[in-house]
């Protein structure tokens, strides 16, 4: 299994920037650059034990109050067409067709999750999504990062609401 390096990215420092003195995803203890780099070594290692496990890793993912899905943090998984494989806190987006998406604003936050995974590996990627138990949608930043789920290319991903 790839082992994932943790590197302090641009879009990190744009968080740090857009973030000065606001809580992210409940935590109000952390700076939005531990925060930031907590969620990206959620994801890379949610990546290597995908690769290493498939599907089966799903089931840890899916439990609440655990190390993969806490507050309002969750891991999510789509393949490289825009399928949702896995959604911890949406199990009803699970196997929907969801790249023609448009979030509150219109961004096709997918298509944007799948090329951030195909020009850089892994990325920072902005939108608008309610948090889980909400319907209005608010800003999130969802780091992404390319895995395979048993042969199928696809990427994991995980983020944060601004508040």
């Amino acid at each position: 299994m790839p082992k994932r390096a943790l590197i302090v990215s641009l879009p990190i420092l744009v968080l740090i920037a857009v973030l000065p003195l606001r809580r992210v995803a409940g935590r109000d203890q952390r700076g939005p650059v531990h925060q930031a780099a907590e969620i990206e070594a959620l994801v890379n290692k949610a990546a290597d034990l995908i690769e290493g496990e498939g599907r089966t890793a799903f089931t840890a993912f899916r439990r609440k109050n655990s190390p993969w899905r806490y507050g309002d943090v969750y891991l999510f998984v789509v393949d490289m067409h825009g399928t949702v494989l896995f959604n911890a806190a949406h199990p009803n987006r699970e196997g929907r067709d969801l790249l023609q998406e448009h979030d509150a604003a219109g961004k096709q936050f997918h298509k944007d999750f799948i090329g951030t995974v195909r020009e850089s590996g892994s990325g920072w990627v902005d939108y608008m999504f309610p948090r889980p138990r909400r319907s209005t949608p608010e800003v999130k930043w969802s780091y992404v990062c390319a895995t395979t789920v048993e042969d199928v290319p696809a990427l994991v991903g995980a983020g944060v609401y601004v508040e």
